[in-house]
């Protein structure tokens, strides 16, 4: 656990009991603050009662008199589309509002941190796409190379739920626009940008408010030096604030063609990656055979972590090696079966029209399983780019309206996952793959993304 330092013997309220509330709540505790808890949610509040919590209910009349701050989960809005009560009356108390990101990043060089010969070093990733990917990526090289490190934000542990890293330990968040947004402290070592594209615009009041919460990460605190995707006008806008000018080797250049100038710029090409430096070829290396990384937008994916992997130090050749015994993550590219010469890929991580464009090329020949809740953006982006689809599948319990979408393209309305794995089987032939990227949030039919692909993977089990 990572105590949260700066509030002993205060008052601090934590708004949202989930994974991130608990875990906030006890490290308050741990640092010495009194933790005032509220859910919206009856299990949310047992479960904070059932470990000695003190239950406040925000609305209550000066339930904020004498409160030091209100700490707020991610999921829940602050600003757009409205900010939630709790959070309005907090702010109109003057009471300052934080996440546990920001928590993390106040408390964590506190402490004994004076006493390490080689201090810990924070990775910080964040993007539209690709994030989770290259987080874990990155974590893996590291654990390949033997330099200690912990993997935590949106991946996997929260960020408080950490253990205070060790001389010269590495860790390597993802955070998402909904963690970047509100953190009061954001002070990464290194700072990663994948790429931006729309997502969670209802959240942040359209596509400016969305960059310019990713944007955060790299003008709060400034780090000593940044990864950004520079393929689309908002990644090469940042890298252009970020620069001194040509040459400047605090910034790190990632894309997918030749990029002018003399900087420090790692480019993915036909399935190539290649290192460049002051105009010079520093290292190359062939992504086409590695199983854990298929399709040029993991290509991405291993361009920024190796970025990331070349920022902590570590030489081309061991980075190399560890693509190469990365098996990648769930849900994301995730080759589940071959069945009678069709492969089976599991990406329900696809939650929007990007993302799902990028795993449609990553494919030859493809029956893909789409549709769900479609997201503000639009679905323009899947224009000239099902070339490789053969044939669609739609699920989702508007199906039929999402399938409006996909014009000429050959289309069955299934429903549900299973009518649409079952067709997808019948017809397939060898070669193909029947591909899950719904380009669309879960919601209508699932808990989470998670449980969409583990359907998927149950009823491709049925097919063998």
């Amino acid at each position: 656990m990572i105590p949260v330092l700066g509030f002993e013997g205060q008052k601090v309220m934590v708004l949202g009991l989930g994974r991130s509330g608990l875990s906030t709540a006890r490290a308050l505790r741990a640092g010495g603050a009194e933790a005032l808890c509220w859910d919206d949610g009856e299990a949310g509040r047992s479960a904070a009662e059932a470990e000695g919590f003190t239950l406040v209910d925000p609305m209550k009349a000066a339930a904020f008199d004498g409160v030091a701050a209100l700490i707020t989960s991610p999921g829940i809005p602050h600003l757009y589309p409205a900010p939630h009560r709790a959070i309005a009356a907090a702010m109109a108390a003057g009471v300052p509002v934080d996440n546990d990101i920001g928590l993390f990043f106040r408390s964590l060089g506190q402490g004994d941190w004076v006493h390490h010969d080689t201090p810990p070093r924070v990775v910080a990733v964040t993007g539209s796409n690709g994030k989770s990917t290259t987080s874990a990526l990155i974590a893996h090289i590291l654990e390949t190379a033997g330099t200690p490190c912990q993997l935590a934000g949106n991946i996997g542990r929260g960020v408080l739920d950490l253990e205070p890293p060790i001389d010269g330990e590495v860790i390597v968040l993802e955070l998402s626009s909904y963690q970047t947004d509100l953190a009061r402290a954001l002070t990464p070592d290194i700072a990663v940008f994948t790429n931006l594209s729309p997502d969670h615009l209802d959240r942040h009041g359209g596509m400016g408010g969305y960059f310019a919460a990713k944007r955060r990460l790299f003008a709060e605190g400034g780090p000593d030096r940044a990864v950004i995707g520079v393929d689309e006008p908002e990644g090469r806008y940042l890298a252009n604030q970020l620069s001194e000018g040509d040459g400047d080797a605090r910034l790190i250049r990632v894309a997918s063609r030749k990029l002018a100038g003399a900087g420090w710029d790692i480019v993915t090409k036909k399935g190539w990656l290649s290192e460049t430096r002051k105009g010079r070829q520093a290292a190359s290396i062939d992504l086409r055979g590695i199983a854990g990384l298929p399709g040029a937008h993991n290509h991405q994916n291993a361009a920024c972590a190796y970025a990331a992997a070349r920022a902590l130090g570590l030489s081309p050749r061991v980075i190399e090696q560890a693509l190469h015994t990365f098996r990648g993550l769930p849900h994301r590219s995730q080759r589940i079966a071959e069945i009678a010469g069709v492969a089976y890929v599991n990406d329900s991580k696809a939650t929007n029209v990007d993302a799902a464009v990028k795993a449609l090329s990553a494919f030859p020949r493809i029956r893909w399983i789409c549709g769900g809740l479609e997201k503000e953006g639009g679905m323009q982006a899947l224009a000239g780019a099902t070339g490789n689809v053969v044939k669609a599948y739609v699920i989702g319990r508007e199906a039929a309206g999402f399938a409006l979408h996909l014009a000429d393209l050959p289309h069955e309305v299934c429903g549900d996952m299973a009518t649409a794995v079952s067709r997808a089987a019948a017809e397939a032939e060898p070669g193909e793959t029947v591909l899950l990227a719904p380009a669309a949030a879960s919601f209508d039919q699932y808990d989470n993304f998670e449980q969409r692909g583990d359907d998927f993977a149950t009823q491709v089990a049925k097919l063998g």
